[in-house]
């Protein structure tokens, strides 16, 4: 959204965002659209037969609590203004209140005619979802492959048959509207070791023609160390920054001058057990204006052995600081499950001295998951948990992994062990239940309280 428009406080998302019946008589097409597109179930004691019924509990959590405004809770997901104002829409012959009311726009509602549900985030997180879900995988439908003339197979025709193209695909295919759209370029920047460039070829070439070529066709990094040699104004330029001034000929294999648009440079990730690799990774975003493998190696006039050691020269191994940045790194795009797979590997392979520093300073990527999953499994929307028992699950999962492995985090100086009693407790919708309210908003009212008493 245009940052004018973007909601700001909770009054602005109401205006924007809507979980209430509308007036029946002052606004009868909303009331209409909202009853036919916009109702949940209806389920819980009023459909126990309802889809959405897990165990006993919708498993999108309705009916919703009533709620006099808006807010924004502790981890960030809203909760909506839906009040007990007595108004009732029919559906399915059973008489709901907003508590069923799927959040909606009314301008998107009123001009669409169908079900949108509208909701209002305001995590970075969200983008990390919406990256997965587009990126799920395609649509699937059953297809069965048939032979009519065992000597002659149909290629072109069983093509036909399984290809499926859905109505909405078709039109815009129809309208020659562009299918995807990217905006800026975002351009992968592969690197390699010295003497490890990679050089394709076909099978009929020569060996001679092989070798002829690799000395005519550079990769993207060798050219970058020309053009630093060459371009004045590429000298304070990181590899990755590279694409901001800069473009790659592919047909000539050389950087030129960029004259229009603008592009972002995304060096190839690589995990830190790729060891070199990995670590002329970290020098490719810090070293400027490098002419040689030589010149990356070298910090304040001293060439290092190793790019692991111009790494620590240049204090980028100190504190473990290349792990953290590594899970990190990982979190923007990886799942909470993949970046405690990553850390488990870490351990094992001992790399780490001090992996409770590491803990500290990336836990919150490693439990990212743990509350939405709690609130889940325990039917709960509204689960509160503390800093603590989010940290002990997350250890618990840690500990599966290493125990896989023949592994305990108590082999590992530092790290903290999940309080087993703590762990089992939370796997208790009852004693969540009697557990779940806000510690620190009951002691500010404890103080507050504490402040009004007087001597007697």
């Amino acid at each position: 959204m245009h940052p004018e428009s973007k909601p700001r406080t909770v009054d602005d998302i109401d205006k924007v965002i809507k979980t209430e019946i509308p007036d029946k008589r002052e606004n009868p097409k909303l009331y209409a659209a909202v009853e036919k597109y916009m109702v949940h179930g209806p389920c819980g004691h009023l459909n126990r037969k309802s889809q959405c019924m897990i165990n006993g509990k919708c498993s999108k959590f309705f009916p919703k609590a009533f709620r006099d405004r808006t807010i924004i809770d502790e981890v960030g997901f809203p909760r909506y203004q839906r009040r007990d104002d007595g108004r009732t829409v029919s559906k399915k012959n059973i008489e709901v209140d907003n508590s069923f009311i799927v959040p909606y726009n009314p301008g998107l509602l009123l001009k669409f005619g169908c079900h949108i549900n509208v909701e209002y985030t305001c995590q970075t997180s969200a983008i990390k979802y919406l990256f997965k879900y587009l990126h799920k995988g395609n649509d699937r439908v059953t297809a069965a492959f048939y032979q009519s003339n065992e000597s002659q197979v149909d290629e072109i025709r069983n093509y036909y048959d399984c290809r499926y193209i859905s109505a909405c695909e078709a039109a815009w295919r129809l309208f020659g509207y562009p299918i995807q759209m990217k905006e800026p370029a975002v351009i992968r920047l592969p690197f390699h070791l010295p003497d490890d460039m990679p050089i394709v070829y076909k099978d009929t070439d020569t060996i001679q023609s092989v070798v002829e070529t690799s000395f005519f066709k550079e990769s993207m990094l060798i050219g970058w160390f020309k053009a630093n040699e060459v371009h004045n104004d590429a000298k304070n330029l990181t590899y990755s920054e590279f694409l901001t001034k800069f473009v790659w000929n592919g047909e000539h294999h050389m950087w030129t001058h960029r004259k229009q648009g603008y592009a972002i440079g995304r060096i190839s990730h690589i995990p830190p057990m790729n060891k070199e690799d990995y670590y002329l990774r970290l020098l490719l975003n810090i070293q400027k204006g490098c002419t040689s493998f030589s010149d990356l190696r070298t910090v304040n006039g001293v060439v290092y052995d190793s790019f692991k050691d111009a790494c620590y020269a240049l204090g980028l191994l100190q504190d473990d600081r290349e792990f953290i940045d590594a899970i990190s790194e990982a979190g923007t795009w990886h799942s909470a499950t993949f970046l405690r797979r990553l850390f488990v590997v870490l351990l094992t392979s001992n790399n780490m001295s001090r992996p409770d520093f590491v803990w500290q300073k990336t836990w919150n990527f490693l439990s990212d998951d743990i509350l939405y999953e709690q609130r889940r499994l325990l039917q709960m929307e509204d689960l509160i948990m503390s800093e603590v028992q989010i940290k002990d699950i997350a250890l618990v999962k840690i500990e599966d992994l290493l125990q896989s492995n023949g592994k305990s985090l108590k082999e590992y100086c530092g790290m903290p062990y999940p309080l087993e009693n703590l762990v089992s407790s939370l796997k208790d919708r009852i004693i969540m239940e009697e557990l779940n309210f806000d510690v620190n908003t009951l002691a500010n009212e404890l103080g507050g309280y504490l402040e009004r008493l007087t001597n007697e």
